[in-house]
């Protein structure tokens, strides 16, 4: 169906952590995490879950191969809105199903 490619973000937490009242009032070195990918993808519904799974694993194995990041670090959502509540071209994909179809 055209103009169901879904919108990918990524956000880096790279913050250093240190809970501690006092931080590094003990001569410990502060505890870092590890940087970690998340990752929001927005699309129509209409996808199965099968495929849902499939895109989240490529997209964990391309974060692990090309940033080096541990799998177990990836975070991935998906947000999807049903065709009826997205919108392209002032048609929702509804609309533009339908006129497809013709």
């Amino acid at each position: 169906m055209p103009g169901l490619v879904p919108g990918i973000h990524v956000l880096f937490d790279g913050e250093v952590v240190d809970g501690r009242d006092k931080p590094g009032h003990d001569g410990k070195a502060k505890r870092e995490r590890k940087k970690m990918p998340e990752i929001t993808i927005s699309m129509a519904a209409g996808r199965t879950d099968e495929q849902k799974a499939g895109m989240m694993r490529d997209i964990t194995q391309a974060l692990v191969t090309n940033l080096g990041v541990d799998a177990e670090a990836v975070v991935i959502q998906i947000n999807e809105a049903p065709l009826a509540h997205k919108m392209k071209g002032g048609k929702t994909f509804v609309e533009r199903a339908a006129a497809a179809k013709k």
